[in-house]
């Protein structure tokens, strides 16, 4: 009988914004960044971010921030390599973010969605059941308004997060 494999979780480094950022760009139909942009996430945001890793290859990233003035963590990007999937590593990537000491503040996690992602809202919506939080959303970015026609609108999604010790039980 094989034995299903685990993806290691850690914080990026600097050196990891190129596997990241290739990640990413495997991972149609994601926005792709520049190299640049990801080796700064990897590198000032490492805190709030988390990379999965399996057989020495990152397999998965999520790239998130707390909101400036507000008890709010925002999740940037979620990416998961397809020989990762299946393994239910974005709901356990987001696990460990929201429970890290540098998010140990934030009341909300946010996120923003276009309406036909529907592998966006099927991560979250098992995030907010699995931890008992309530999901809400609204438009946020708009397609006239913010993308010029170019893009679709981006809808704000927030879910509660229960207390601290809740959140390590849930895990």
């Amino acid at each position: 009988m094989k034995k299903a494999r685990t993806p290691k979780l850690r914080k990026p480094n600097a050196e990891d914004g190129a596997a990241i950022w290739r990640l990413i760009r495997d991972c149609k139909p994601l926005d792709e960044n520049s190299l640049y942009a990801n080796l700064i996430q990897a590198d000032h945001f490492r805190d709030t971010c988390v990379v999965a890793e399996l057989d020495g290859d990152i397999v998965g990233w999520i790239s998130g921030h707390m909101i400036p003035a507000q008890d709010a963590f925002f999740v940037w990007q979620v990416a998961v390599s397809p020989k990762a999937r299946g393994l239910g590593l974005g709901k356990t990537m987001l696990m460990e973010l929201v429970n890290r000491d540098e998010t140990e503040d934030a009341k909300t996690l946010k996120t923003t969605i276009t309406r036909d992602n529907d592998a966006s809202w099927g991560l979250f919506r098992s995030f907010a059941n699995h931890i008992g939080g309530d999901l809400s959303d609204a438009p946020h970015f708009t397609k006239d308004a913010h993308f010029e026609g170019a893009h679709d609108t981006e809808h704000m999604v927030t879910i509660t997060l229960p207390e601290a010790a809740a959140l390590k039980r849930a895990a």
